[in-house]
């Protein structure tokens, strides 16, 4: 622990020196972002809740369609380089904040990469660079949310990020079998180990408050996006925070769910789309969703028996399932959203930020008439 405390402190400086680096880089930006303020009041404004890896790539699509970003954040991670600064700091998880603070940022690719690089030795090996620049500014600042706005400003985001609460929670998994988990990073692995899937997910504490910005955003939102990213361990511990569902459904902005492309194993093995959105329905008591977007093609073999092998296989739309969610009152969107490098899959950010503003779009211009 003293370790990570004296690289902190040393990381501090590297901070303080990058942020002086970075400073003529935000002038001139903050002068260009001047002739895009009327493009700003026109661009839709999108909700983006959900966290890990599936909201920080579609995020980078994003950017490119609207400037009117939020995205709402899980800090419900205990796992990897953010649990042990959960831990040993008493923060909350930097992880998902700073994967979703890079996918807006606006910065050089050396810096990009900077934020991105992992030790590979001594007391800080594993930890992401990132994960101790916010840290630091954490320590600075003395206020997450205060360090989140600050990294944000240094980075010269697109929208704007926000973790869900800056209460510490920890998720809950109630298996079929009867047994709790304990823990977001071991869900999956237990679920695999006693061979039992999970039932529902819940927050300890269960009375967790939001920040206000969050139901600000949701309240003012033009669409509200839940995905693409592991159902229940970072779309809904979102979902589950006190007054968020109650947000969603009081909202008259469009709700879509994007679906995963494949079904992660110890998570949601056997699930197809239907299933995917009856356990979020289960989980918040509402149908908060109008619109359901999932993938329609096809792997090639040979991507698909990479996954397979760690047992994972492709969530995919049939008649029945279209047939009960129409009957739900969900509409499904189906389309080919694969994009596949170096033989690992990922939806097609900007394919499917198209889509989501064409339907915040097309939603706000039958709302006018």
């Amino acid at each position: 622990m003293t370790s990570i405390l004296i690289v902190i402190g040393v990381t501090g400086w590297i901070a303080l020196i990058v942020s002086l680096y970075l400073y003529k880089k935000i002038i001139r930006e903050k002068v260009q972002s001047l002739h895009m303020r009327n493009k700003e009041y026109l661009d839709p404004k999108v909700v983006v809740i959900g966290g890990g890896t599936g909201q920080s790539v579609f995020l980078r699509g994003l950017k490119h369609f609207t400037q009117n970003i939020t995205a709402i954040v899980t800090v419900a991670d205990d796992g990897g380089g953010s649990g042990i600064l959960r831990e040993d700091l008493g923060m909350l998880p930097p992880g998902d904040i700073r994967n979703c603070l890079l996918a807006l940022a606006n910065i050089e690719p050396t810096m990009d990469e900077v934020m991105k690089y992992r030790f590979t030795e001594g007391a800080l090996k594993g930890q992401s660079f990132g994960n101790l620049f916010l840290a630091a500014m954490n320590g600075l600042y003395g206020n997450f949310e205060i360090a989140v706005y600050k990294m944000s400003q240094i980075f010269a985001i697109t929208g704007r990020v926000l973790p869900v609460t800056l209460e510490d929670i920890k998720l809950i998994a109630q298996l079929k079998n009867g047994n709790k988990v304990i823990g977001e990073s071991i869900i999956p692995k237990e679920v695999k180990s006693q061979k039992s899937c999970i039932d529902k997910v819940y927050l300890n504490p269960v009375d967790v408050k939001p920040l206000d910005e969050v139901i600000n955003s949701i309240d003012n939102a033009d669409i509200i996006i839940m995905g693409p990213g592991s159902l229940y361990t970072s779309i809904m511990p979102n979902l589950l925070v006190e007054g968020v569902v109650e947000a969603i459904k009081k909202s008259n902005a469009p709700k879509v769910y994007i679906s995963n492309i494949m079904t992660q194993p110890g998570e949601t093995d056997g699930h197809n789309v239907l299933d995917h959105v009856e356990a979020i329905i289960r989980h918040t008591k509402e149908n908060v969703l109008d619109y359901v977007i999932a993938n329609n093609e096809i792997l090639p073999d040979a991507i698909f028996e990479i996954y397979q092998k760690d047992g994972a296989k492709q969530v995919l739309l049939d008649k029945s399932q279209k047939e009960t969610l129409k009957s739900m009152g969900v509409k499904t969107i189906e389309e080919n959203l694969i994009e596949i490098k170096s033989n690992y899959i990922r939806h097609d950010a900007k394919y499917i930020s198209n889509i989501i503003i064409n339907l915040a779009l097309s939603h706000k211009n039958d709302s006018s008439k």
